[in-house]
């Protein structure tokens, strides 16, 4: 492959078991692309930063359309079809909940207590977006719950950020010192993330023969054609991968639990293609619902913290034992190992601790990337894994067992060279041609395409908008597979 980008796709390709010569597939930067585009000799500014974000975004998306068109000549008896990706489209799908509007209405995004916080020694982010963690991140500061971000300021500054760290998480809050990138690799976190590869994609449970499917004479544009997709995520990065399987045609219901807040302004944005149903697994007839779905599902996708869901039976051993031919496809915030595997973390927290955030800022403050990479990016990652693990099934049989993270693709990123200064998007640059509008039971959406093109020319957007969070029978809309 020439011209190969810095993060380039060869490293999640390869951590996914995939061919390396498929990787010729995938055209080089600047083949037909949209206004913008990235040219061989040299960045665009679209997405820029000073670390190589839209390398590593058109990286992930490239691999995941990579993995659509190897299972799509598989299902078809045909060759590996080429894949091009377009910057433009990718640049926009990134910042895919900015550019969308609900009837002309722009998205609630972070909270006001979600941001940075001046401390006494340094800085610490915080993450306050749910109800639970503001009241929990005011207790940690001993502050009553209708305390605005003038106080929790003064409070903060009272603190050493890593003192403030500790208490917050103590208290079941969010908050994250910020490191350099020095300061996280000789971080005990830090050193386990960087022993892991990328991304890990194993076969689990006894053998089992390979995978047969109900819809064999699926048309090259819809290679997940018949899997129906369990989504157990919430946020931005586990929802990007399941919203772009229901686009390769996967049947995907996600299930929240009723408990739970969630914001229906990010379900909007990433719930394209999918239903929504809410079962409480403490309640008898809901868990009964629940294992029902799960005994027919060829994929289950959870964005719980490492551990969390073990309770309920839902551990990667117990469901290799159950469920022999499942797909488990992780994901979490800080991996499976080190202090902080059992920790809470979302995208901006990560890229705290990490030491992207110090890289991207000056000299006063600290700076973040232009868009959510890091979930946006895992996302795409943990869809290319989940297609790996079905071509590898139909060829072999078994189960598989996914593990992504967004520290984990933080270290990808920060393994790259490093800018001076973060170049400017071209003035060629208009998102307009990657966004399109969508009658929904939410009023008219704007919103941006996604930037995997199915293969064989497949549709370009998704075959429903999203709907009311939760309103969805728990039931699966296709047969199953074999």
């Amino acid at each position: 492959m020439t011209h190969a980008p810095n993060p380039d796709p060869a490293t999640p390709w390869a951590a996914l078991g995939g061919d390396p010569a498929l990787l010729e597939r995938v055209a080089p930067p600047g083949q037909a692309e949209s206004a913008g585009a990235d040219r061989a000799d040299g960045p665009t500014g679209l997405l820029g930063a000073r670390l190589p974000v839209l390398e590593l975004a058109r990286s992930t998306v490239a691999v995941c359309a990579l993995a659509a068109a190897e299972l799509a000549a598989l299902r078809t008896g045909g060759p590996v079809p080429r894949v091009r990706v377009d910057n433009g489209a990718v640049a926009t799908a990134f910042v895919s909940e900015r550019h969308l509007r609900i009837d002309g209405r722009p998205p609630v995004s972070f909270a006001p207590l979600s941001r940075f916080w001046r401390t006494s020694d340094g800085w610490v982010r915080t993450h306050a977006n749910y109800p639970h963690h503001r009241a929990r991140l005011l207790t940690a500061l001993g502050l009553p719950g209708d305390t605005g971000p003038e106080a929790v300021a003064e409070a903060f500054a009272r603190w050493r950020a890593v003192e403030a760290e500790e208490a917050v998480y103590a208290a079941g809050g969010l908050a994250v010192a910020l490191r350099s990138p020095a300061e996280w690799a000789a971080h005990p976190q830090g050193a386990a993330v960087a022993a892991r590869p990328l991304l890990t994609l194993d076969r689990t449970g006894a053998p089992r023969a390979p995978r047969r499917f109900t819809a064999p004479d699926a048309p090259p544009g819809a290679p997940a054609a018949g899997l129906r997709v369990l989504d157990l995520t919430r946020v931005i990065a586990g929802p990007v991968a399941t919203r772009t399987l229901a686009l390769l045609g996967a049947d995907v219901l996600r299930v929240d639990a009723p408990q739970l807040p969630e914001s229906q302004d990010a379900h909007s944005d990433t719930g394209f293609g999918k239903r929504s149903a809410l079962l409480d697994l403490r309640a008898r007839a809901d868990r009964a619902a629940f294992e029902e779905l799960l005994g027919s599902a060829d994929v289950l996708v959870t964005g719980y913290r490492p551990g969390a869901l073990d309770a309920y039976g839902l551990g990667a051993d117990a469901l290799a034992g159950r469920h022999p031919g499942l797909v488990v496809a992780q994901l979490s915030a800080w991996g499976t190992g080190g202090p902080w595997r059992g920790r809470r973390g979302f995208d901006s927290l990560v890229q705290v601790a990490t030491g992207i955030a110090a890289v991207e800022g000056g000299q006063r403050e600290p700076g973040a990337l232009p868009a959510q990479a890091l979930d946006h990016g895992t996302g795409y990652l943990l869809a290319a894994g989940v297609l790996r693990a079905v071509t590898e099934q139909t060829r072999e049989g078994g189960a598989r067992l996914l593990r992504a993270s967004l520290a984990g693709t933080a270290h990808w990123l920060l393994s790259g060279p490093r800018r001076a200064v973060a170049p400017a998007a071209p003035a060629s640059y208009d998102p307009a041609v990657h966004l399109t509008t969508s009658d929904s039971p939410l009023g008219e959406l704007r919103h941006a395409r996604c930037p995997v093109t199915p293969p064989g020319g497949g549709p370009a957007d998704w075959p429903s908008p999203p709907g009311r969070l939760g309103t969805d029978a728990p039931r699966w809309r296709t047969a199953a597979t074999a």
